[in-house]
């Protein structure tokens, strides 16, 4: 008994580790085919900041625009929607008091993502900070963006641009523009209120499903899910009186006019008399 009793210990032991092995390897492929998923990216720069490598591998080069002002000012918050090792992207940031932008070499043919990282360290408000987006000089990607009003003060938020480059040329949004020496341009343009900015960004070979996503953010799933729930029963109240059962239509009871029946046995009265009253001239 004590032999069999060792023998169960040991393999109830060989099988545990066996699953925790089988689950670091699940886990450890899990990762592997994530990063493999990810496109070539072309470039990469942490604006406002130094040279950093996300948790997906892609390399940011330190930014040294010569033009606007670096700021890490965002080092003060914590960033929501993003791992700590990563909240440097969207706490380091470029802004200008004028439109400013980027140069980037781009010349093979081929389907490209633009990414945008933003986050509002600054303002509490909404319509504070408003901007747009150009591509290539002509190609408005991005319109009147505040970011506040999509996430709210340090949330990280990104913006995915598609576009495609082919002889030369670059198509987005069914438009095409020519690309001059083989420079695209990123140009983040000032409007009526406060400066443009941009936290970090990268240009990446292949196609949206190609990017990392962001985890949604908090409660948005359940605010969704109510107001679908809200549309149902609006739906669902609308459609009340209009409803009609099923089958044909059953004649009301109650509905025959009492005339009708008061008058039936007075012709009945009336035909049993006028026999007898016949009958009655004869004698």
């Amino acid at each position: 008994m004590i032999l069999l009793s060792i023998v169960a210990n040991c393999f109830q032991s060989l099988r545990r580790n066996m699953s925790n092995t089988m689950l670091s390897i699940i886990i450890s492929i899990s990762l592997l085919s994530s990063c493999m998923g990810i496109g070539e990216v072309i470039w990469a720069v942490n604006c406002g900041g130094e040279a950093h490598t996300d948790i997906n591998g892609i390399r940011y080069q330190e930014d040294k625009l010569p033009v606007g002002i670096s700021s890490d000012y965002g080092k003060s918050l914590v960033i929501q929607r993003v791992v700590p090792q990563d909240q440097i992207l969207y706490q380091t940031e470029r802004y200008h008091v004028n439109s400013f932008g980027y140069d980037v070499p781009l010349t093979k043919d081929g389907d490209y993502v633009l990414v945008l990282k933003f986050s509002e360290v600054w303002f509490t408000t909404a319509n504070q900070k408003v901007f747009d987006v150009v591509l290539n000089g002509d190609h408005i990607v991005v319109h009147e963006l505040d970011i506040f009003g999509k996430v709210g003060k340090g949330v990280a938020h990104d913006e995915v641009v598609p576009f495609e480059i082919s002889d030369g040329k670059c198509k987005v949004n069914g438009e095409t523009s020519d690309i001059q020496d083989g420079i695209l341009t990123v140009e983040f343009v000032k409007g009526e209120l406060d400066n443009p900015k941009i936290n970090a960004m990268y240009i990446m070979r292949g196609t949206i499903e190609d990017v990392p996503k962001l985890p949604p953010l908090q409660g948005a799933d359940a605010m969704e899910e109510e107001e679908e729930e809200d549309e149902e029963v609006l739906n669902d109240s609308k459609q009340k009186p209009s409803r009609r059962p099923s089958g044909p239509k059953v004649t009301d009871p109650y509905s025959t006019d009492d005339t009708s029946t008061m008058l039936l046995p007075v012709i009945i009265a009336v035909a049993a008399f006028i026999p007898l009253l016949y009958c009655l001239c004869k004698l």
